[in-house]
């Protein structure tokens, strides 16, 4: 087995990495874009929404069928859908159309996500969860975080379209790796069709994983998608610097997961996931008071470092409970709660800035985290390992 992950998990890193940094190249792009064909913060909270939604309404269904007819083949299937949707974003010139390809974006997402992490759960050796998923979760996160960087750059001195466009080929890139390299799991987990999504939310584990994961993913979404317009308007910083400042972050994020991996094998799961989520809280209630681009760095990579603390234990848990239900179902239903955070949390946000101002977008995100830090508490209650 683990001459297997140590053979497997390179091709799936690459493909992953690759998609990832066509999607993160969008980041800093998307917010002003969108300002562009006049949406306002409430439409801004939505189109950043209507991907995560998307994504998490389809996720079970894609992880039960992954885990009936394998994984190779919807994987595949979703990343071209991701390529044929960053081309389309250069045809999308009203609000309306800018939301449909985000919502064909985000229902290509339930394809890859969720269903990669299922392809490593199979493969990973048991014990040794916390350590495969670290490595996993730093090439996702790396590919994602060095997209701010490439999309600012590029669309500062060739355009927005240029932007998609490299987006568009690199998840091409990512769906021939897969459709050449990446062998298909042959043997199915013999619980693959006894269980239903009944039983496995029915699970307190899954309950308190999903629920670290609508708080981990509202802080994501809420930052991802108002950063790029605080940094603006608090400390004058263009396309390029809020690239940058994203980037740094996202990358130093990326570095942690390996070694926070390894503790996840040997010290209180639990513990570390609650560690991470108050963290996170205490992060977004300091980041208001950013006023300058080093301000800015200092606190982001607080959360970076309280989001790489809690994010190798959590999905080492849910790998444990995938082997009883069938991995692709169940990393689906907990990566369902990442999508609802990052889909939910933006429009709530955009709510409030629109009453407020954009710094209240922060604090609507602590006070998810604290919220979904309590649920997961009271979720895992009577387990003490996870």
């Amino acid at each position: 087995m683990t001459q297997s992950i140590r053979r497997l998990l390179p091709i799936l890193a690459l493909t992953v990495f690759c998609s990832n940094l066509g999607n993160g190249i969008i980041a800093p792009l998307l917010p002003g874009y969108a300002e562009t064909l006049g949406a306002n913060g409430l439409w801004l909270g939505i189109i950043f929404a209507g991907s995560s939604i998307a994504s998490a309404v389809l996720m079970p269904f894609t992880g039960r069928f992954s885990d009936k007819h394998g994984r190779k083949g919807i994987l595949a299937f979703g990343l071209l859908g991701l390529c044929v949707t960053s081309f389309a974003y250069m045809w999308a010139h009203s609000i309306a159309a800018l939301l449909a390809v985000r919502l064909v974006q985000g229902a290509a997402s339930a394809m890859v996500s969720p269903i990669s992490q299922a392809y490593i759960g199979d493969i990973t050796p048991k014990g040794q969860e916390g350590k495969w998923m670290g490595i996993f979760n730093a090439t996702f996160v790396i590919g994602f975080g060095s997209g701010p960087l490439l999309g600012g750059v590029v669309a500062d001195h060739f355009g927005v379209n240029t932007a998609f466009s490299i987006m568009g080929f690199l998840n091409l890139a990512s769906f021939l790796s897969v459709l050449v390299f990446l062998p298909e799991i042959l043997e199915r987990r013999k619980s693959a069709g006894r269980f239903s999504i009944k039983d496995i939310t029915a699970s307190g584990i899954t309950k308190g994983i999903f629920s670290f994961q609508l708080g981990s993913s509202a802080a994501r979404g809420i930052m991802t998608t108002f950063i790029p317009v605080f940094a603006a308007s608090a400390a004058g910083l263009n396309t390029s610097s809020i690239g940058v400042l994203l980037t740094i972050t996202i990358v130093m994020n990326s570095l942690l997961q390996i070694p926070s991996g390894a503790l996840a094998d040997r010290f209180n799961r639990k513990f570390l996931i609650v560690l991470g989520l108050l963290g996170l809280v205490l992060h977004m209630t300091l980041l208001p008071l950013a006023n300058g681009f080093w301000l800015f760095v200092l606190l982001l990579i607080m959360g970076a470092v309280f989001d790489a603390v809690s994010t190798p234990p959590a999905m080492a848990a849910i790998i444990k409970e995938g082997r009883n239900f069938g991995m692709g179902i169940t990393t689906s239903v907990s990566t369902m709660g990442a999508g609802l955070g990052m889909g939910l949390a933006p429009i709530i946000a955009g709510v409030m800035v629109d009453a407020s101002d954009v710094k209240s977008a922060f604090y609507v995100a602590a006070g998810i985290g604290f919220l979904c830090a309590a649920a997961f508490l009271f979720f895992t209650r009577r387990s003490e390992k996870i």
